[in-house]
Order: C-alpha cells, then sequence, then structure tokens
C-alpha cells in the first residue's frame, strides 16, 4: 500500500468525523432514557452504524483497557465499557457532528450498504465456515469508511466514484487517484487505523479495490486475509454496490474477479444464485435505493 505523507494525510483528515446516523441516534437516545436500558439492544443499534462502531471499538481496543486481543464485536464492546461510558461517548458523537439536511440524504446510500454488507458478509462467512464472523461484519461495515469522509471533504466527490466504477480496465480506485491523488481504500485505512481494528482488517480496507493482484494470475494462498477479502467481494455484488454508489449497471470489478473468487470460497454458481434471492426476499437489492 502507498502510505500518504504526514502532511497529505493532515490535509485530508483535519477536522474531519465521520457522522453517526440521526434516526440511530434518535433510537439509543430514546433506549438510554428507559428504566432500564437494554444493552443488548443498544449494541444491535450501535452496530447498524459506522462511526459509532468506531468510536466505542477504537475506545476499548485503546491502551487504556490493556487488551491483549483487538476486538471487533460491537455486543461484546458494549459489555466491556459499560453503560455510562457507552452513553457519554454517543452523546459526545450526537453533540458534535449535528448534519444538515443535505448531507443527510448524501449520505443515506453510505449508510444503507455499509449495513447491508456487514449484514450479507456475516452470512456468508457462515456459509463458508469461517471461524470469526464478527471479522467479516466488521469489514463489511468499515471498509467503505473512507467515502463519507471524502464526501464531506469534497464536493464533488461522489462524481469521481461514479467515474472508478464506470471504468471496465481501471480499478474502482484509479480515477480517484487521479483527480484527488488519494482515494476512499486509503483514507479508509487510516481511519481504521485511528480506531485500533486489526491490523489484518485495516489492511484488507487498504486493498480491498487491488484485488485482481489477489485472485487473478497465480491462484490465490489460503490464509484468513485472502478469505475475508472474498467474502467482502462477494458481498459487494450481492448488495450491488456497483448500482447503490457506482451508478453502474454492470458489476465490472466483479466480472473480473468472479469464478475465482467463488472457486477460492468453494461456492457454485447455483450458491450465488440461492444468495442473491435470499438477500433480495430480505429487501437487499439495489432497487431499493432507488437507483437505476
Amino acid at each position: 500500500m502507498v502510505e500518504l505523507s504526514t502532511d497529505q494525510l493532515e490535509g485530508i483528515l483535519k477536522g474531519i468525523k465521520v457522522p453517526p446516523q440521526p434516526q440511530i441516534m434518535v433510537d439509543l437516545q430514546m433506549e438510554q432514557a428507559m428504566p432500564e436500558p437494554d444493552m443488548d439492544h443498544i449494541a444491535d443499534l450501535i452496530s447498524r452504524d459506522v462511526g459509532l462502531s468506531g468510536s466505542i471499538l477504537k475506545t476499548v481496543n485503546s491502551p487504556f483497557y490493556g487488551l491483549v486481543n483487538k476486538i471487533t464485536s460491537v455486543h461484546q464492546t458494549v459489555k466491556i465499557l459499560g453503560m455510562n461510558s457507552v452513553v457519554n461517548i454517543v452523546n459526545g458523537l450526537s453533540i458534535k457532528n449535528a448534519l444538515s439536511d443535505e448531507s443527510i440524504k448524501a449520505l443515506t446510500r453510505f449508510w444503507d450498504s455499509a449495513m447491508d454488507i456487514a449484514m450479507i458478509a456475516t452470512a456468508v462467512a457462515k456459509k463458508v465456515n469461517y471461524r470469526c464472523p464478527d471479522n467479516a461484519y466488521a469489514l463489511g461495515l468499515f471498509h467503505n469508511v473512507g467515502v463519507p469522509i471524502l464526501m464531506n471533504k469534497f464536493e464533488d466527490y461522489m462524481g469521481y466514484m461514479l467515474g472508478g466504477y464506470s471504468s471496465h480496465i481501471e480499478r474502482v480506485i484509479d480515477f480517484e487517484n487521479q483527480q484527488l491523488n488519494c482515494n476512499h481504500a486509503v483514507v479508509g485505512y487510516y481511519t481504521a487505523k485511528s480506531w485500533h481494528l486489526p491490523k489484518m482488517l485495516c489492511d484488507i480496507i487498504a486493498e480491498h479495490h487491488n484485488v485482481q493482484g489477489v485472485f487473478l494470475g497465480e491462484k490465490a494462498e489460503k490464509n484468513e486475509k485472502n478469505t475475508l477479502l472474498a467474502i467482502l467481494k462477494l458481498s459487494e455484488h450481492i448488495a450491488g454496490l456497483y448500482i447503490i454508489l457506482g451508478q453502474q449497471k454492470v458489476d465490472y470489478e466483479w466480472e473480473m474477479i468472479e469464478s475465482e473468487v467463488l472457486e477460492y470460497l468453494e461456492l457454485s454458481d447455483c450458491d450465488l444464485d440461492d444468495l442473491q434471492t435470499t438477500f433480495a426476499d430480505m429487501g437487499m437489492c439495489p432497487t431499493n435505493y432507488g437507483q437505476m
């Protein structure tokens, strides 16, 4: 991965936070006001939002708690932090991240797709017997965290993203690199790193649009990192991210790696059809976003 210089990184990330989803903030505040708040319900709500999940994971994975292993499960994090700490984090974010109606509308597609991909990735992980579905969920939720950050930084950012998804030759991030000298995968890497997510997840976030180098050519090595990357790319395709964010009728990235990813995960075309049907029945399909 190409590292950004300190000046480039500070210029992009200075003063920028990933905003929490407004309705989730309202739901959390209502639960907190209950005589006996349900911590499991609070964890469920937080799990649906990228900014909130990242903030509490950053806290529990900080040196202050001295945990031996990094935690990626929001439910486990909420139990470790306790009600008071969780409430303080949530309330702090609700004050700092007030959004205009225009910003809320622009980020709706990002919030919806992140949650869908996280849920699909968890189901795929279980189907292929991956041992840690929580990692798949966290990767699905956080892998595009650079998108809202760059949306807030650059007024025309979504146009650059559309340019990336419309190419059947270049990587999705190449057009961003040409226009901005950075891309959402690299910015997402630094954000995930600042949240103290496990190094493997940070690395996958950085490289999740460099998939040709992993799955094309020599047969991909069987390891946990490649398994998670394969799960992510399959989940993105099932969720229709190329339509939701890219506004394309064809998933060019998936077309290049489809057979290799399915073979790596030991899934058939019929398995893919079954997964697509299952999640379409659950309402997780591109047409629900009003795209195309």
